[in-house]
């Protein structure tokens, strides 16, 4: 018998006068073995120092958290961008590399940007590549692996493209829960990300307690670093999925 996830799905609805969007919950049950836990670009390095530590800080508890979805019966797949060369022999590899390529509601693209016609502009300002550092850290790509805090176990699947649907479809998967960095970036563009599945049809929801942003607090709309992660959350809340909090499944409070 399917473990059963319940939980509080909170998204955004209508504006007032000012603008300002309104955050509604409901509650819904998803289950377990028709479910997977995305973990989005959680690498061992970013170029900004801001980020990494972010990431450093928030894996122990990302870690618990797919530790209980995977006995739960959560498939988990691990989806570290452009680092796959340091898995090509992790058995992790071989699911997602099996499942068999399937037809989609729309082409799956290796990355899905904004959307102005659906979602309208984000709500910060991100062109300078959102490092919130001073001064501004050289942009780069040092990663090389997903940061070894987040155990990759028995079971597990990993793949940074297209294979990750396929996969969830070949599993009879239709809802994702997808956690990690960047919501204002990778969480919304990737292949896997939310933007695409979305579009394919699925149930998603961003963890928004373990997510980040690219966002300097010294760009539009010139307020801290944290209250522009919100404001991205906010607009994924309003114009393409809803989220929880890992609370739902580990108890206790949210992360921060």
């Amino acid at each position: 018998m399917s473990s059963i996830l319940n939980l509080q799905l909170r998204s955004r609805q209508g504006a007032d006068v000012s603008g300002e969007s309104h955050p509604v919950t409901r509650p819904a049950t998803w289950d377990a073995d028709r479910t997977a836990a995305i973990i989005c670009d959680m690498w061992d390095a970013h170029w900004c120092g801001g980020a990494s530590v972010r990431v450093a800080e928030m894996a122990p508890r990302m870690n618990r958290l797919i530790a209980q979805l995977r006995r739960r019966g959560v498939l988990v797949i691990h989806a570290p961008s452009n680092t796959l060369d340091f898995y090509a022999d992790h058995p992790g590899r071989g699911p997602a590399q099996a499942a068999p390529p399937v037809e989609t509601a729309i082409p799956l693209q290796r990355w899905v940007h904004l959307i102005p016609e659906r979602e309208g502009p984000l709500p910060i300002d991100d062109s300078d590549g959102g490092c919130d550092c001073r001064p501004q850290c050289a942009q780069g790509q040092p990663w090389r692996r997903q940061i070894a805090t987040i155990e990759i176990a028995d079971g597990d699947a990993i793949s940074d493209s297209a294979e990750a649907y396929y996969l969830m479809r070949q599993r009879g998967i239709a809802n994702a829960l997808i956690m990690g960095v960047h919501a204002n970036m990778c969480v919304l563009g990737r292949p896997f990300g939310i933007r695409q599945l979305v579009m394919q049809g699925m149930n998603v929801a961003l963890v928004r307690d373990l997510t980040d942003a690219m966002y300097n607090s010294r760009m539009p709309p010139f307020v801290d670093h944290f209250a522009g992660v919100e404001l991205v959350i906010a607009h994924i809340e309003r114009h393409w999925c809803s989220t929880i909090t890992s609370d739902q499944i580990l108890g206790g409070t949210a992360f921060r």
